[in-house]
């Protein structure tokens, strides 16, 4: 393998030694025949087919389910990397609830001059359906997703918050499943941490949240937009390693104040639902009328505090990309601590000033739309055309409030499986934060994004990207 390439690599230092998170795993590495890896890695694909870990494309005319890129490789983390990762996550996640509940009632934030009105008076994500009102045990974000990216052997930023509908778990289970299907030797040798537990402890985190009319035995259902969902197997996979019921809107209905779930004894109150469909169509009497996956009046049972929604409606003002460049601030408002994990610089072009430096220097930016996801509506500057960037920047001159721009960062790398040996990709980290009046419980790793194509940084299935697994090593 290459080991002169200018980004941090996980696990070859630039003389070609190996890092010490690396140590065990490469002493197993070395003495594997190449052709029965190569034959390990077809196994891999046969199963996540057979199990039907697919991903459907959006905007595609075949609809076309497509497998992720499993890679064989895991992306290694010690210990000590990961108390202190912890830490920063933990704090980050704790501002953006206490800033959430702040933009529903008093709004200290803006008061004190620290956030601009407009950035939730202009949002979509901002719900008026909230104001003022308080979800059980004061959660609203119950799953959170934090993505990281690394530049340097210290060196972690918080590249994105996930703060609404976070995706991807069911893969870190997956990809962990088959490792040690595949690898059994390995994690004998090797102390990694479990993630096996999530589907568990997601579950006891949710019925901690339930509300006060609840059962002693909270009832808590998975709200599926059905099968042509892009996530549609995770949906039906968390239901099922929690025991809970997977449900579509059809399934549900308001009688006597609750949200009753249809079941083969009939109705049956529902104390928690874990959504997976967005706030627009939750509830055709509140937000989109022409909605069909929703329930209609569910949102009046949840402002009178007969039912737990996770996540809550409008917490999508917390993970909107103009936020965000506001994070460090954030946190140390609600915290009064300096944040532990940095943000990634960011230029506002909605101020005059950003757009002007922006502009100027569309070739070396990477500019995203402050709603956008999954890799859409953004512009990676420096493997972009001439023609890209020309129509990129009329799009930006019309609109510039839509947009924030972010430098074009030297992601590190971990080394992917190819037939011709190990091949350095870049890569991202999602951890999934657990929150519940409890505590803030932080999954051991998370699922590790690649990008597969050599030199790429878009890491997003939607754009080609695969996964690997997440070893945190226990010492």
């Amino acid at each position: 393998m290459n080991t002169t390439s200018p980004t941090f690599d996980e696990m070859f230092t630039a003389d070609g030694g190996i890092r010490p998170a690396y140590a065990g795993y490469n002493e197993w590495l070395e003495v594997q025949d190449q052709h029965w890896m190569t034959h390990k890695g077809a196994e891999a694909e046969a199963f996540f087919r057979r199990t039907g870990i697919t991903f459907n494309v959006y905007g595609e005319q075949d609809a076309e389910e497509r497998l992720i890129p499993f890679d064989m490789v895991p992306r290694i983390i010690t210990g000590a990397e990961w108390r202190k990762l912890s830490r920063g996550i933990e704090q980050r996640v704790r501002a953006i609830n206490a800033l959430i509940h702040d933009l529903y009632h008093r709004q200290e934030i803006i008061r004190s001059g620290r956030l601009p009105e407009r950035l939730f008076r202009d949002n979509d994500a901002w719900l008026p359906e909230m104001v003022g009102f308080t979800p059980p045990g004061g959660v609203y974000t119950h799953i959170v997703g934090i993505d990281l990216v690394r530049t340097g052997a210290d060196e972690f930023m918080v590249l994105e918050d996930n703060a609404r509908t976070p995706s991807g778990v069911s893969y870190m289970l997956e990809n962990r499943e088959t490792m040690m299907a595949m690898f059994p030797e390995l994690f004998t040798k090797m102390r990694v941490r479990p993630v096996s537990d999530y589907p568990r402890r997601l579950a006891k985190s949710l019925a901690a949240c339930a509300p006060d009319c609840a059962s002693r035995r909270p009832v808590v259902a998975v709200l599926t937009p059905g099968v042509y969902n892009s996530a549609y197997f995770e949906h039906a996979f968390l239901a099922d390693q929690m025991g809970a019921e997977l449900i579509e809107g059809s399934d549900l209905h308001v009688e006597n104040g609750r949200v009753c779930m249809r079941t083969t004894r009939g109705y049956q109150p529902v104390d928690v639902i874990y959504r997976r469909i967005d706030d627009d169509f939750l509830d055709p009497l509140s937000f989109n009328p022409s909605s069909l996956l929703g329930v209609p009046g569910i949102m009046d049972v949840y402002r009178a505090g007969r039912v737990t929604i996770a996540n809550a409606p409008g917490a999508g003002v917390a993970d909107d990309k103009a936020i965000y460049s506001f994070m460090p601030e954030i946190v140390e408002f609600y915290t009064g601590e300096k944040p532990l994990l940095p943000n990634v610089p960011t230029w506002r072009c909605a101020e005059k000033d950003s757009l002007a430096y922006v502009l100027d220097h569309l070739e070396e930016l990477v500019v995203k739309e402050v709603h956008g996801s999954g890799g859409y509506g953004m512009l990676i500057g420096p493997t972009s055309s001439k023609r890209e960037i020309r129509a990129f920047r009329r799009k930006l001159e019309a609109k510039p409030e839509n947009y924030i721009a972010q430098p074009t960062l030297a992601l590190s790398t971990v080394p992917i499986f190819t037939r011709k040996g190990l091949a350095p990709r870049h890569v991202d980290l999602r951890p999934f934060v657990l929150v519940s009046p409890k505590g803030i419980e932080i999954t051991p790793g998370g699922l590790t994004r690649v990008a597969m194509k050599k030199g790429s940084l878009v890491v997003n299935s939607s754009q080609g990207g695969g996964t690997k697994d997440s070893w945190v090593l226990d010492d």
